[in-house]
């Protein structure tokens, strides 16, 4: 029997240095502290996220863990703090920060918290640089945002990063941020609703049309958070475009879409048991690995549930979405 692994959580360290000081520039994150247990992720003025002590406490991770049957949890940054907007030097210098932190959060977890980096995704040497040192030091692997600013993942800089981590056997999580914005999406959080998915759809598509898995080797271990977003729903009309109008469509991509799905991974993040089954007939049963988005408020609680319910599953199959798929991400035996 596999391990229950959960490839989709989230860290933000208790404290971290004043970062205009420590990385120049202005307009950083800061953490109000408002007790032992509870602080909020500030931009400016501006609340941006109340977070609590299971984003920084490896005891109460690992207490949840224990309530949801979860053996091991890949802890990946949060996305606000990827700094992907600014100067390269900035970016690297706090990511450098968050990395070195988020080790000492995971060492507290022993082998059960595996450690993931970020790093300045907008300067390919510097990304691959940091992601060197990371590895070196422990992390395991690196999760990255799905675009830097209107580059999308066939850019140039980008490809030679994702090169670079089929190099060194570096998994990368690709993580959906910095969504639209504008009236129709500033209401019921609809950025997080209708935009992650389709920020995650474009990104994959990024990849496809712009040959990117024509590029890079297939040695590459990539997930998609959410489930893929949209894509795995809409994979049929992304076929049907590029067999019917592939003069527009096809860009660099020698084949169709649906060519393409044994190249990257998704996770469960999905929530339903027919959205899962669409996502294991579309991706196949060694192509979809548990994810809660743990611990933020939209992820899933008890961990592994829709996986755990979809009587669909066999029970091979329930044990290969539950960690045996997360184990060959990772590069590890099972």
């Amino acid at each position: 029997m596999f391990p229950v692994v959960d490839v989709h959580t989230h860290v933000v360290p208790q404290g971290w240095p004043e970062l205009s000081s420590a990385c120049g520039g202005d307009g950083w994150p800061w953490l109000r502290v408002d007790s032992e247990r509870a602080a909020m992720i500030m931009i400016g003025e501006t609340e941006f996220r109340p977070i609590g002590a299971q984003c920084w406490d490896a005891p109460t991770r690992l207490s949840d863990m224990a309530d949801d049957g979860v053996d091991v949890q890949v802890v990946s940054p949060t996305p606000v703090f990827f700094s992907y907007e600014r100067p390269a030097d900035q970016a690297m210098k706090v990511a450098r920060i968050f990395n070195d932190l988020a080790l000492t959060v995971c060492a507290d977890g022993g082998d059960r918290l595996v450690p993931f980096c970020q790093v300045p995704l907008q300067d390919p040497d510097l990304a691959c640089a940091e992601l060197d040192r990371c590895l070196a030091n422990g992390h395991v692997g690196v999760e990255i945002g799905n675009h830097v600013g209107d580059r999308d993942l066939d850019d140039a800089g980008i490809v030679q990063f994702l090169q670079h981590c089929a190099q060194v056997g570096a998994p990368v999580f690709v993580h959906p941020w910095d969504m639209p914005t504008g009236p129709r999406l500033d209401r019921w959080m609809a950025r997080w609703l209708t935009g992650m998915p389709a920020e995650t759809h474009l990104s994959v598509l990024s990849m496809i049309l712009g040959g990117v898995f024509d590029q890079v080797p297939e040695s590459l271990r990539l997930c998609f958070a959410h489930g893929g977003g949209s894509f795995p729903f809409w994979l049929g009309r992304a076929d049907n475009a590029w067999h019917r109008r592939g003069d527009v469509v096809r860009g660099q991509s020698a084949l169709p879409p649906s060519h393409y799905t044994h190249r990257f991974s998704v996770d469960t993040v999905v929530f339903d048991p027919s959205a899962l089954r669409l996502l294991v007939d579309t991706m196949g049963e060694d192509r979809v690995l548990l994810g809660s988005d743990y611990p933020y408020p939209l992820g899933e609680r008890p961990v592994g549930a829709v996986v755990r319910k979809s009587d669909f599953l066999t029970d091979t199959q329930r044990a290969k979405l539950l960690g045996g798929n997360a184990l060959a991400f990772l590069g590890r035996a099972a």
